[in-house]
């Protein structure tokens, strides 16, 4: 198996610095040839001499239309390449990737240039989505003018992907990327009583600042989802959301304990007043949040069932 590398990102974005910076550390040196294969020509050319030294070699395709099997296998055979890097058009749909049998995805990284972004999520939101959808770091660059969006991309970004590591930098590198906001509700009040919109918002920082809320009492409006994996006692007290556009939809909530878990339908409609909790599930394979129910109610269908998450 050939291993791929594959940057993301929009025209200007810092991708072929990337990986010019990337091939030059001695970390990522390899006797044997690296090929990068350059989807669209963008300000930054690459250094012959990096190039040479590196034991690299760059080959440009510049239409989509040309990002074939057909293509890669072509190129593999010209160049005998140990791993491959693909610097590949932010303008083109990722979805519609098809590797040979034999080249296995290693890693997919999508770098954005944070004075862009709010612009590109704006108008191009399906296409950054699908981008940041499949990769397992995204860097987000020339955060310098927008320091103060920080914490709202990172809940955009972390709404379409929730696992992926996710990097802010200025001109003088990483930036603390917990930067607070005000949030939407109080986080010392005795029931932090959560709305459509902070629901939304609850559910993305109770991931990345989990001491804040051990121990805290909530409450919100939820849809039952009873997974068939999980133990019994327990079930998921969540809603539909709209992460990125009307087609991209999908369920959120944690894992809920409460014994009367068996007696709940499927969709049903509940208010849920619950103590969140901080410990290992075996559902999500980690540490994560649990909750411990105080009180079930049911209730009616919001005005609103789906929730715009971000």
């Amino acid at each position: 198996m050939i291993p791929v590398y594959m940057i993301n990102g929009f025209l200007d974005s810092g991708k072929s610095m990337f990986i010019q910076y990337t091939i030059s550390q001695p970390y990522f040196q390899t006797k044997g040839t690296t090929l990068v294969i350059v989807c669209e020509e963008g300000e930054v050319e690459y250094d012959p001499e990096l190039l040479k030294r590196s034991h690299a070699v760059m080959e440009l395709i510049e239409e989509e239309k040309d990002f074939t099997g057909q293509t890669l296998i072509a190129l593999e055979k010209k160049h005998r390449p140990v791993r491959i890097l693909i610097e590949f058009n932010g303008m083109w749909n990722s979805k519609n990737v098809k590797f040979p049998w034999h080249w296995k995805l290693e890693q997919q990284i999508t770098l954005i240039d944070g004075s862009t972004f709010s612009s590109y999520f704006t108008n191009m939101k399906s296409l950054i989505a699908e981008h940041i959808r499949r990769s397992e770091m995204i860097m987000v660059n020339r955060c310098d003018s927008v320091m103060e969006k920080i914490p709202s991309y990172k809940r955009n970004i972390k709404a379409i992907n929730q696992n992926a590591e996710i990097i802010f930098e200025d001109q003088n590198g990483e930036v603390n990327a917990t930067l607070e906001e005000e949030l939407p509700y109080d986080v010392n009040a005795e029931v932090i009583d959560l709305d459509d919109t902070a629901y939304g918002v609850w559910y993305i920082d109770v991931l990345d600042n989990a001491p804040r809320y051990a121990g805290k009492t909530i409450s919100y409006i939820g849809q039952v989802l009873k997974p068939k994996e999980f133990p019994k006692g327990y079930f998921v007290p969540g809603r539909m959301a709209m992460t990125c556009c009307a087609d991209d939809m999908a369920f959120l909530g944690y894992a809920c304990r409460y014994p009367g878990a068996d007696e709940l339908n499927e969709q049903d409609w509940i208010r849920v007043k619950a103590k969140v909790g901080i410990e290992y599930f075996e559902d999500y394979g980690k540490e994560g949040p649990v909750l411990e129910a105080v009180s079930i109610e049911k209730t009616k269908k919001p005005r609103e069932p789906v929730i715009n998450f971000v």
